[in-house]
């Protein structure tokens, strides 16, 4: 049974790298995909911004939607889309088309990784549950970090075409994995649409959701630009531009390892001190920008924190917050995500513009301070009724 369990959190964290990878990856190839089509840089940057509106639109629907179905159908259901899907994109010429495609994929996105992390958490006792959602952060950092690379390097040593087959690829794999070793995953008790939805009438859901839009927008609001900070800013050649880039994603999974100990532990108080931390972090970061050596150390521990740390308090937050509905919770976690990330790289941009480069740290501090107060005040309403219900 254990050993099941091992092979389970496994394949779930290789699909969710696959899902990923077919979302991220794909920014390692806008210049092929710019010269294949015959669009500019910021026409192919639509595949991705795309995808990310697709999830932000239906992630609190989709996972709903196929909530009351085997889950292992509904893995291999959207599995087999996006091996379809990674295949099709071979074969189209039409760049609308394709961004179709992207939408579609995007559409499907939310039901698998919600379900991942639900079915991960649902395999293990309620104490282990952080700690075996961990382990499948770690398919979506690897898929965050890992996927630009590779397929930036396929793309650059065989073609855009490979590229996109090695998505298929690892999607094709986690597909015939779920049909052979993943068991029937009935659900028992169904809850009704209305049920689920019922949880949105709890204020705790929403300042729960307002705490991850300002952690995500803290962290991708700045972390969106680090590249054109490094160069601007610290002064660093392209070279040591990718090796640093490569230290934050390193980083991002070994955050995830140490994310799951200190929530099964320590729940209430890592969520509390993680904001401290951020905000001492971007404060050193502002200051020591201009130096190569310091900001590559700072950017280690950042990576730690942001990718991999905020990431699964990220989804204890919301699903702590509505357990009775565990998929919709997840869904709302990846949309709220989606929603951070957009505003942080929005008020970003403008910073930079208005401000210059260097100010964009300050999107992440004042975003950090914001989720501070809301985690308080989420702490305190949580301590209240408690004391209420005692």
């Amino acid at each position: 049974m254990e050993k099941q369990k091992k092979i389970l959190i496994l394949i779930l964290t290789i699909g969710v790298f696959g899902i990923l990878n077919t979302e991220m990856g794909v920014i390692g190839l806008l210049p092929s995909i710019a010269e294949h089509f015959n669009v500019s840089i910021s026409e192919a940057g639509l595949t991705v911004s795309l995808f990310a509106i697709a999830i932000a639109v239906s992630g609190p629907t989709m996972p709903l939607l196929f909530s009351g179905i085997d889950r292992k159908k509904v893995m291999l259901l959207v599995l087999g889309v996006f091996v379809v899907g990674n295949i099709a994109t071979l074969f189209i010429t039409n760049f609308t088309v394709l961004l179709i495609v992207r939408i579609i994929l995007g559409f499907f996105h939310p039901i698998y990784c919600s379900m991942a992390f639900t079915v991960a958490a649902s395999s293990v006792s309620k104490e282990a549950a952080p700690k075996a959602v961990s382990k499948v952060f770690i398919g979506v950092s690897a898929g965050m970090v890992a996927g630009v690379p590779i397929a930036s390097f396929i793309d650059s040593a065989v073609s855009y075409e490979m590229a996109m087959v090695f998505f298929a690829i690892v999607n094709c794999i986690v597909f015939i994995a779920t049909l052979i070793f993943v068991p029937a995953m009935p659900i028992e008790e169904r809850l009704s649409y209305g049920a689920q939805l019922s949880v949105l009438k709890k204020s705790i859901i929403w300042i729960s959701i307002a705490a991850v839009i300002l952690l995500n927008s803290a962290v991708f609001g700045v972390y969106s630009y680090l590249a054109e900070y490094l160069k601007t800013v610290t002064g660093m050649s392209p070279n040591t531009i990718s090796l640093t880039l490569l230290l934050f994603g390193a980083a991002n999974i070994i955050g995830n390892l140490v994310a799951g100990k200190l929530l099964t532990h320590s729940a209430m108080k890592s969520v509390v001190s993680f904001p401290l931390f951020m905000g001492a972090v971007y404060i050193i970061l502002f200051f020591a920008g201009q130096f190569a050596v310091p900001m590559a150390m700072i950017t280690f521990i950042w990576g730690i924190l942001a990718g991999g740390i905020m990431a699964n308090i990220n989804q204890y937050l919301i699903a702590s917050a509505a357990p009775e509905a565990p998929d919709f919770a997840n869904g709302l976690f990846i949309s709220s995500c989606n929603v951070g990330t957009t505003l942080g790289a929005a008020v970003g941009g403008l910073l930079i513009s208005g401000m210059g480069t260097q100010y964009v740290v300050l999107v992440g501090i004042l975003s950090i301070l914001l989720s501070f107060v809301t985690i308080l005040l989420r702490n305190f309403m949580i301590t209240s009724k408690r004391q209420f219900l005692g």
